[in-house]
């Protein structure tokens, strides 16, 4: 478990202890009240235990608090927000995460992904991905071990041949001109792109600069079976399971989506930026 899961599971826990202390039940009589056993309330008191909305409405009803159950349930929520941190994430080095990357999109079938300065890791080139990945160990100061983690991150990618998956991507154009290799290994990444349209298993839209857009080009993030919405920051992995959140990123992946080209309009989008690349 999660040090911030945990964490967050415990300041949850002392919060139900302060409200069932107020009314100067010990947690015998608290549980009793509930009709709960004892171990119960000692379990959630004290972190060790995940209480579900219904526990935490109860919980305010016994306490003589009921208007209090919204604040617990939107804590219980906040404990949905799974924060991995890359500094635990990478010590043994990015090949564990790409493994584990793997197995996560080999359990989905659709996707919906935006990025916004970078070209998704589902289609990137070994060589693309190998500085990209060499950077980040840089940037973080882990284990070296980019060739491993290039092997597993092109081992993702076998989903895009499998039937019955759809991956749905956008691009802010901007990605296409962020020389962050060589310009050969870029004007190959972006050969890689424009091989991608047509593909039945793959919707590729870019979002053009200077095309008139309902909301700002925004961070990348990643909806899986929209079910759970993954978000990467320089030092965190968010991950999002909420109502509420997943109506959220839908939204904004849906204005993105409206502002996109596709088909012959994004090959041209990608051709334009190869050409600026190989004439410099």
């Amino acid at each position: 478990m999660s040090t911030d899961f945990q964490s967050a599971r415990e300041a949850l826990g002392a919060r139900l202890t302060e409200l069932r202390t107020e009314t100067g039940l010990t947690g015998k009589e608290f549980a009793e009240r509930l009709g709960w056993q004892r171990s119960k309330v000692s379990r959630l008191q004290n972190g060790r235990q995940t209480a579900t909305a219904e526990d935490l409405e109860a919980w305010a009803a016994a306490a003589g608090c009921p208007d209090v159950a919204s604040e617990l349930c939107s804590r219980l929520r906040g404990l949905k927000t799974h924060n991995r941190h890359w500094r635990r994430q990478l010590a043994a080095g990015h090949r564990p995460v790409q493994d584990r990357y793997v197995v996560e999109y080999r359990q989905t079938r659709t996707v919906r992904g935006y990025e916004a300065s970078v070209i998704p890791g589902l289609f990137q080139t070994p060589d693309y991905a190998r500085h990209l990945l060499a950077q980040n160990a840089r940037l973080m100061r882990s284990l070296p071990d980019t060739d491993a983690a290039v092997a597993a991150r092109m081992r993702r990618q076998e989903v895009l041949y499998e039937a019955g998956r759809l991956f749905r991507v956008l691009v802010w154009e901007g990605a296409l001109h962020a020389l962050v290799c060589p310009r050969e290994v870029m004007a190959a990444q972006l050969d890689r792109l424009a091989g991608l349209i047509g593909m039945s298993t793959v919707e590729f839209g870019i979002v053009p600069l200077g095309t008139p857009m309902e909301l700002t080009p925004k961070h990348g993030f990643w909806i899986f079976d929209e079910s759970r919405v993954v978000v990467e920051t320089i030092n965190t992995e968010l991950s999002f399971d909420s109502t509420d959140d997943l109506a959220l990123y839908g939204r904004a992946w849906d204005g993105l989506d409206e502002s996109s080209v596709y088909g012959p309009q994004a090959h041209r989008l990608i051709m334009r930026a190869r050409h600026l690349f190989m004439k410099s």
